[in-house]
């Protein structure tokens, strides 16, 4: 891995706050949009623990997730691909911290905790998920068509 590779997809996953999540499971393949927190190279998101996505994960850790924001121009396009696995985070000390990462990327999840019950209760009994990525390739059309860098972990 480079560090000038390992920053841009930094700087490029800071800039960014959607990632489209890839599980497989007993129907087939599923994706899904959620937002995401940075710890590292691995990302974080909240989910409530019944949807597909989540209880995929459970049966198969292995996931592929993809960042990119809209654009209209083909050289514009830009993007990261990522592959790893992802887990529910059990361990409370764990938890807490990506709860902290979580809402100081979205202050809205700190204020859901102190909304009325309903949104309240659904926020805090939610779950955590860490995505530990393995391999990632940053897509940079504006450095070429099908310009990639790519770094194993």
């Amino acid at each position: 891995m480079t560090a000038e590779t390992a920053q841009r997809i930094i700087e490029f996953l800071d800039a960014n706050y959607v990632m489209s999540l890839a599980t497989s499971g007993s129907c087939g393949p599923h994706a899904a949009n959620v937002f995401y927190a940075r710890d590292g190279l691995a990302l974080l998101w909240v989910s409530d623990c019944t949807t597909r996505h989540s209880t995929e994960l459970e049966g198969d850790p292995r996931v592929a997730a993809t960042v990119a924001p809209d654009c209209f121009e083909f050289d514009d396009i830009r993007g990261v691909q990522i592959s790893g696995r992802a887990r529910l985070i059990r361990d409370a000390a764990e938890r807490a911290t990506s709860r902290r990462i979580l809402e100081a990327r979205y202050p809205r999840l700190k204020r859901l905790s102190e909304s009325p019950a309903a949104l309240r209760d659904a926020y805090l009994g939610a779950a955590f998920y860490r995505l530990e990525p393995e391999r990632m390739v940053l897509i940079d059309n504006s450095r070429g068509f099908g310009h990639k860098e790519t770094i194993e972990l």
